[in-house]
């Protein structure tokens, strides 16, 4: 199976459409628990409700990607966060609104199997390069989500913001259809196999499981971080509001902008160098962070860095992942996904108790710490590793099943 000219910038714009509806409601979550009768805190479980979908979709959808053309997998899939959002644009109370929004986040899942099929689409040398460019939209569409969607409920209310995005989501499902392959990849065994084998995987594969290890390390910094600084910007003697505390969220703007160069240095150099820098870069990062939040260009900065180095390992670590069997990328990338989102979870609860407990020095202190692991782990090559002159590629022992322990 191969892209047409222009399949990999369709994915990434499907990816990063899709995975802003995760994210675009937020900012009208006042006027939403007004419209349906609901608590602000009790409406607060929107967003665990699409992250809950989001993950569901990972285990149960992503694994399709093996065994469904592209073409119907991600036309279907964006069928679905459609419906989820009309469902979510018609709800009267919290109950169907949440249904709606576990469904909103199945569908959104999209995002990384729009991955899968860049990277199993384009020859081998430019894999880094096409999963790079749906990281950046699927980035993009993160950066861009709580501004648009704010702006589209000051002017349309959150139920016509809604219905935006659920044309935008069909108008990226046309597009699908037409242009992506039609051709069904050849399955390795029937679904519910599939399913089942899943677990096995981590342990058949040493660089499945190192690449979780990592990952879930760096996201897991990603997610504290977050969350620990709207905690405490919103706390004495910041007292930030909502919107000047979101304005912290363009830095990451330069993890969006560093992708395709992180994309085209993994293929020149394969992903773990590219991971091991991206760890440096976010180091350093972590490292202002923990000077305090006092000065607000070094806070800017601290996060910059903290996001464009997860962003980039982000891209090399699922380039890797799929360079193991680009035949079962869909499962492989599946399982990771799904712990590797889990780690996020883990560490936007421990935001708040670490503010709590420590204040900002405990929290950053444990970013610093998750991003410094992370990076000494990326630093052990894989046994039998060894780069191919001149090409740019590596090949590692670990791309195939791990040998018994004795």
């Amino acid at each position: 199976m191969s892209l047409r000219r222009g399949g990999v910038a369709l994915l990434a714009c499907t990816a990063g459409i899709a995975l802003a509806n995760n994210y675009a409601v937020q900012p009208a979550l006042g006027d939403v628990a007004r419209d349906t009768g609901t608590s602000v805190a009790a409406v607060g479980l929107v967003t665990t409700a699409a992250l809950a979908g989001c993950i569901a979709g990972f285990a149960l959808l992503l694994p399709l990607a093996d065994r469904t053309a592209p073409r119907r997998l991600v036309t279907g899939q964006l069928a679905l966060l459609a419906a989820g959002l009309l469902l979510a644009s018609a709800a009267d109370g919290l109950g169907p609104l949440l249904v709606a929004y576990a469904v909103v986040g199945a569908g959104a899942s999209v995002s990384a199997g729009a991955s899968t099929i860049a990277g199993r689409g384009v020859p081998g040398e430019r894999r880094g390069a096409a999963v790079a460019l749906v990281a950046a939209g699927m980035s993009a569409g993160i950066l861009l989500s709580r501004l648009v969607g704010g702006a589209l409920a000051d002017t349309l209310g959150w139920r016509g913001m809604l219905l935006v995005f659920a044309g935008l989501v069909l108008l990226c499902a046309a597009g699908a259809w037409l242009w992506l392959p039609g051709e069904r990849p050849t399955p390795t065994g029937s679904y519910l196999a599939t399913l089942t084998a899943l677990p096995g995987l981590l342990r058949r594969y040493r660089t499945l499981r190192r690449a979780v290890v990592s990952g879930s390390l760096w996201y897991f910094a990603f997610s504290l971080v977050w969350v620990a600084l709207t905690v405490r910007l919103a706390q004495p003697p910041y007292a930030l509001d909502a919107a000047a505390i979101g304005l912290y969220s363009l830095a990451g703007a330069l993890g969006f902008a560093a992708l395709p160069v992180a994309g085209r240095l993994g293929d020149r150099f394969g992903p773990r160098a590219v991971i091991c820098a991206s760890m440096g870069v976010a180091g350093i990062g972590a490292a202002l962070l923990c000077t305090g939040l006092d000065t607000p260009a070094v806070t800017a900065a601290g996060l910059a860095l903290v996001d464009a180095g997860c962003f980039t390992a982000q891209a090399a670590n699922q380039a890797r992942i799929l360079g193991v069997d680009p035949r079962r990328g869909g499962s492989l990338s599946g399982v990771y996904l799904l712990l590797y989102f889990l780690a996020g979870v883990v560490g936007s609860a421990l935001a708040a108790p670490l503010i709590e407990a420590g204040g900002w020095p405990a929290a950053s202190g444990a970013v610093l710490g998750a991003l410094l692991l992370a990076g000494l782990l990326a630093l052990r090559r894989d046994p039998g590793e060894r780069r191919t002159v001149g090409l740019g590629t590596r090949k590692t022992a670990g791309t195939h099943p791990s040998r018994p322990s004795s």
